[in-house]
């Protein structure tokens, strides 16, 4: 083994996962920097290394010291002191104030702060505030230090022990060493896999119970981001012998016990985690309730038809008409329909038959962008189903069964994207005599989260369903609209382009193509033709990985449109002052949920937080969190859905072949407001055009509404739906 002694100098790379990190350090007899590679999760700029490895020749990035050991002392000298203390490691002290603190106490720097930190009040521009947190900030760096050398021998990583501190504090080696599978339990962002990995090195028994439980609930949690509400006991036992490699006895054995002890819920073949199986049996009970409910606004329907339509000045046709005396007549409606079917329309014309009986209207959708849209279109509040429910941590939502919602008419647009956890929070908080007016494209993919809310309601046949087909006059000059419509009905798009298009195809045939000519398009040609900023021009993707997955593309995207600016790196992606970012998790706390897209306002390098702007909200995030956002030039069309955009570029490959689908193609394009461009193959495009293959969820909520309707509690094969 070679040995090597240095400072580091700049930190090239790191990955917040495993640690490895590309590292240039100055190192005593070389005259440039040297690069080091390796495992160094909590090695900080200014940090002396002595190194033990070999120095390998790397065809790409030339001579390298690959570190295999890795010990770690304070800096000796000044201008060590200065780098260390600069890198970030201390909240409080960025390069400014290590500066001048290293000049106030030279080489006596780190043992005042260790000894005595409130000597740092002497150092001009440092308050009492920035001392405290400078204090509380190393004794927190010197416990996660002691906890990183336990943890970083068992494969964690830097930003997990950080979470890891924060949720047990000096417990934190202790509840690792007894039961690290409850770091997959309590620490979002730490799943089972890394809790195996640890495990595996602390020496826990293979098919441990507390092993098995824990991947037996992962393997439900997997099943749930795939949309399932439960999975069959063949399904689970299946998966999770796969994941565990675990005898099936043994395994069948841990399950039962789970079952005993109700970490899970079972009904005939079905197994859910409790949440899901509450929210899908609360869903079915709810909507039977109100539906059944005769109380409630009531709304003259003598002349109705002339009144609304001389208010709204549209001139509604025989099925947009139905749906309102629907709506009037009925507690729970459901209207559907892609676009350019006059849904917005037909909805304005529901809300007026509702003022015309004085009634008290409220207005809701699931994300922040279909929110404001709704306000736009119809001229009222309308609120995001979290907003509308006063979400308030840790205590949940404030509106709910013990304190509904107050109104007589609820209309909630963009019901596709509704799963069914979210939808069972929403039913709880509408009283018995609220009337129910869901509107949504049953066409669009499903709810990222788990359930297919709005399908099972349509298949139960247990609601009045209208279901919007003409496509008006002034749509069908949006050749955008009409070639959706085409390709929801199993036909190709007309791709012949033209001056005054809406719609346009761009033939690549190779992904890297692709990539330059969407670049290109960002950050070029779209703004200069269309006077618009590159952050309103939207990439959606078919995947998250590839040369043209949503991955990529924001790397891509990012240096061609915001390259210089300062941030904070989390993993391979460093955010950057004004980056377009996505929350990727529901984070009550802040009061930011999946999907929302903002940018960022400000980083502090010397507190490792940054702050991003959702709408008119500031949020700060500190630089532990960061695994919350991801970079949002480019998003996945699952991820798009309730937004609209002014421009989307759409790249449709072959490379996508596993995610070519109708539907998704269909949602992407629905996105498009202004212009939509797709850069790809015709042959990728003609496939996703005739497969119509819909992935089936395991749900049970249309065979629990028919259950209801029938007055059933035993439906078919013993199967017991409540």
């Amino acid at each position: 083994m070679e040995y090597l002694r240095c400072v580091v100098e700049r930190i090239t790379y790191r990955n917040e996962q495993n640690g490895y990190s590309v590292l240039k350090c100055r190192a005593k007899g070389f005259q440039d920097l040297a690069t080091v590679v390796g495992a160094m999760p909590d090695v900080h700029v200014g940090s002396v290394l002595s190194l033990g490895g070999a120095w390998k020749l790397d065809a790409k990035y030339g001579r390298q010291f690959s570190a295999e050991t890795v010990e770690e002392t304070l800096p000796a000298t000044v201008s060590g002191m200065e780098k260390y203390l600069g890198s970030g490691l201390v909240k409080g002290i960025g390069p400014k104030f290590a500066q001048r603190i290293v000049q106030r106490f030279g080489k006596d720097t780190l043992d005042v702060i260790e000894e005595t930190p409130e000597k740092l009040i002497e150092v001009p521009g440092i308050g009492q505030l920035r001392v405290d947190r400078i204090k509380r900030s190393w004794l927190e760096q010197k416990e996660i230090k002691n906890i990183m050398l336990f943890l970083q021998s068992h494969d964690v990583s830097t930003t997990h022990a950080t979470k890891i501190y924060k949720t047990y504090g000096k417990d934190s080696v202790k509840v690792v060493r007894e039961n690290p599978y409850r770091l997959a339990d309590d620490i979002w962002g730490i799943g089972f896999k890394t809790a195996d990995t640890i495990a595996a090195k602390l020496g826990f028994e293979h098919e441990k119970y507390e092993r098995l439980r824990s991947g037996l609930l992962y393997t439900l949690n997997r099943l749930s981001d795939d949309g399932h509400c439960y999975a069959t006991r063949d399904m689970l036992m299946e998966t999770g012998a796969e994941l565990l490699t675990a005898d099936a006895p043994k395994l069948s054995e841990s399950l039962d016990r789970m079952i005993t002890d109700e970490d899970v819920k079972t009904e005939a073949d079905a197994i859910y985690l409790p949440p899901f199986y509450y929210a899908e049996t609360g869903t079915a009970r709810r909507l039977s309730e109100i539906f059944a409910n005769t109380e409630g606004v009531r709304v003259a329907p003598l002349g109705l038809t002339e009144r609304i339509e001389r208010i709204t000045g549209i001139d509604y046709d025989e099925i947009q008409m139905q749906a309102i005396l629907t709506a009037i007549q009925s507690k729970i409606l459901i209207l559907t329909g892609g676009p350019g079917t006059g849904k917005t329309t037909t909805t304005l014309g529901i809300i007026t038959a509702f003022r015309e009986a004085g009634a008290r209207i409220l207005l809701a959708a699931p994300t922040g962008r279909a929110a404001k849209r709704l306000s736009e279109t119809t001229g009222m509040e309308a609120k995001t189903i979290h907003r509308l429910l006063e979400t308030k941590p840790p205590d949940g939502y404030q509106r709910n069964a013990e304190n509904p919602l107050e109104g007589d008419v609820l209309i909630v647009d963009e019901c596709s994207m509704i799963d069914v956890i979210l939808m069972y929070n929403l039913l709880k908080a509408v009283p018995d005599d609220m009337t129910l007016i869901f509107v949504g494209d049953i066409d669009q993919l499903p709810s990222v989260g788990a359930g297919n809310v709005l399908r099972d309601m349509i298949d139960s046949e247990c609601f009045p369903v209208v279901r919007l087909t003409r496509i008006f006059r002034q749509a069908q000059s949006s050749r955008i609209i009409m070639s959706a419509h085409r390709i929801n009905g199993g036909k190709m798009p007309d791709l012949s382009n033209g001056k005054e298009s809406d719609f346009f195809f761009m033939e690549r045939e190779t992904p890297e193509a692709a990539l330059e000519t969407i670049v290109d398009l960002v950050r070029n040609r779209l703004p200069r033709a269309y006077r618009i900023p590159s952050g309103e021009i939207q990439v959606l993707t078919p995947m998250q990985r590839g040369v043209v997955g949503a991955a990529n593309l924001n790397q891509a995207l990012q240096e061609a449109v915001n390259p210089h600016a300062d941030g904070l790196r989390r993993g391979g992606v460093l955010f950057r002052i004004r980056d377009k970012v996505m929350q990727i998790r529901n984070n009550y706390d802040k009061e930011v949920f999946n999907g929302d897209i903002g940018v960022v306002e400000s980083v502090d390098l010397e507190d490792k937080t940054l702050s991003v702007r959702f709408d008119n909200r500031l949020v700060k995030y500190d630089s532990t969190e960061l695994d919350e956002l991801a970079l949002a030039y480019a998003v996945t069309i699952h991820k798009s859905q309730g937004s609209e955009y002014p421009l989307v570029v759409m790249p449709v490959l072959m490379t996508h072949y596993v995610m070519l689908q109708r539907n998704l193609v269909y949602t992407g394009i629905t996105r498009a407001k202004r212009l939509l461009v797709i850069v790809g193959t015709r042959k990728a495009l003609s496939l996703a055009v005739r497969n119509v293959t819909v992935t089936k969820r395991n749900t049970m909520l249309k065979e629990r509404l028919r259950a209801r309707k029938n007055g059933e509690t035993e439906h078919g094969r013993g199967k017991r739906y409540v």
